[in-house]
């Protein structure tokens, strides 16, 4: 992707176009799961019995083994945001490698509060999806709800949610060098060792984020997700300013666990980009590289 706008008086190049649906299964892959289609079985039930984390906070997350021993920050963007706010907020957890079917909600993360846990209802083992670990967290730490203290949260977390995730979504599974040496050695060769089920399940996930793109669009523009994208780490940028916290706070909540999900992944060398122009882009913005590296530094 070209870094920098067409130069003057030359003449635009038409945005890359990407159609809607993937190619068509191959003929013989096709006839055979239409004699044995393929069964997607319901969430696996949390086991009654954990004995190794039942005394614990668990997070469930996108990971590996050893990472989830060591407390590594996860290599997805949604698991690492809610990974690092519970560190911010000083709720001490251990980490579990999963995956989503694995999940007794349907996605990652999920929490098991510990079985002593005053908040953890009637019944220790009632998972809590992602969307309710902040409400949670507050209730064990009586950290402030930092929604309410600046009008402009909502604003700015909608750059995250649409035009940062966004340009994740391409540059992660529909970038082809970087799905194919990141992609599928993260999600898809950890799930099975069958090359038919593993090309079925990378055309699911691809095919997936490909749809989540097409929603706020009728074609997919490379260029238009990278310019937004850029645009809107300025403004994350221009937000931050000096402060050593968004919104300058004194400790770090759950806006910069949002932003640190995603420039740690982007900067994270470790992850081997093949094609990384917004990592690239980051590093003009001096204050966010420090402040993922702050974070990291501290929590991680």
């Amino acid at each position: 992707m070209p870094e920098e706008d067409n130069a003057a008086g030359s003449q635009p190049q038409a945005a890359p176009r990407f159609p809607s649906r993937l190619p068509s299964v191959p003929a013989p892959i096709k006839h055979v799961f239409d004699k044995f289609p393929l069964h997607t079985y319901p969430p696996n039930d949390i086991p009654r019995r954990l004995p190794s984390h039942a005394d614990e906070h668990t997070l469930y997350i996108f990971t590996s083994s050893r990472g989830a021993r060591q407390g590594a920050p996860s290599y997805n963007p949604q698991c690492l945001k809610w990974q690092a706010y519970l560190k911010f907020v000083g709720i001490p957890f251990e980490t579990v490698a999963s995956n989503n079917h694995a999940s007794p909600t349907g996605a990652l993360p999920f929490l098991l509060p510990a079985s002593s846990s005053a908040a953890a209802f009637v019944d220790p083992l009632v998972p809590i999806p992602s969307h309710k670990i902040q409400k949670w967290a507050i209730e064990q730490t009586h950290v402030e709800e930092e929604q309410q203290l600046s009008m402009r949260f909502d604003v700015y977390a909608s750059l995250l949610d649409h035009r940062i995730r966004n340009a994740w979504l391409y540059t992660f599974y529909l970038e082809g060098q970087n799905f194919n040496h990141i992609g599928r050695k993260l999600y898809v060769d950890p799930a099975t060792s069958n090359p038919l089920v593993r090309a079925i399940l990378a055309r699911q996930l691809q095919q997936a984020a490909r749809e989540e793109l097409l929603k706020s669009s009728s074609y997919i523009d490379v260029d238009d997700l990278e310019a937004e994208a850029k645009s809107a780490f300025q403004a994350l940028s221009s937000l931050l300013g000096d402060d050593r916290n968004f919104f300058g706070r004194q400790d770090p909540g759950l806006f910069d666990a949002s932003v640190f999900a995603y420039t740690h992944l982007l900067l994270d060398e470790r992850m081997n980009w093949k094609q990384n122009p917004l990592g690239r882009y980051l590093r003009k913005h001096p204050n966010l590289v420090q402040h993922r590296q702050r974070l990291l530094e501290a929590y991680f």
